[in-house]
């Protein structure tokens, strides 16, 4: 009987202090409750088709730019795991996401960047056949992008 009720007190405290943690993190604006949902766009991730998703995403018309430059292999043995790195020397770069034309949703993946972030990203992403990947970045309130073209052996989606 001595265990449980040890058990149970450990329990407690651990739970107390975890709980205490973050409401100390949160006071003192390291951060911020319900922030990790503040920028999700559902109808984005569920767009079908390329204009359905840069209408979601609030993009008009991107400008091509050499100031971003996207990495991705020629050929991509495996779709399930295709390795992207997208880096912007563009000026208070705000977001970057990541778009392929074939996929069954256009949008696969988009990232905040916090002021005073560098603009570079590194993930990797699902492919269903060969596409034209888009970075698509969002740099002082307007939209920039680049592709290229993978070729997908076997299909990830």
């Amino acid at each position: 009987m001595e265990v449980g009720i040890d058990l149970e007190r450990r329990k407690a405290l651990k739970t107390g202090g975890g709980l205490g943690l973050l409401g100390l993190l949160a006071a003192v604006g390291l951060i911020q409750p319900g922030s990790a949902l503040a920028e999700w766009q559902k109808s984005a991730f569920d767009a079908k088709t390329m204009d359905e998703a840069l209408t979601a995403l609030g993009v008009v018309v991107p400008e091509s730019s050499a100031a971003i430059q996207l990495t991705a292999p020629d050929v991509a043995e495996n779709g399930a795991v295709v390795p992207v790195t997208v880096e912007s020397s563009l000026a208070r770069t705000e977001q970057i996401s990541i778009l392929v034309d074939k996929n069954p949703t256009m949008l696969v993946s988009s990232f905040v960047i916090p002021e005073g972030t560098e603009g570079y990203l590194n993930t990797k992403i699902k492919m269903a056949q060969t596409a034209t990947v888009i970075a698509l970045v969002k740099a002082d309130g307007k939209f920039y992008r680049v592709s290229r073209e993978v070729k997908v052996t076997a299909g990830g989606c």
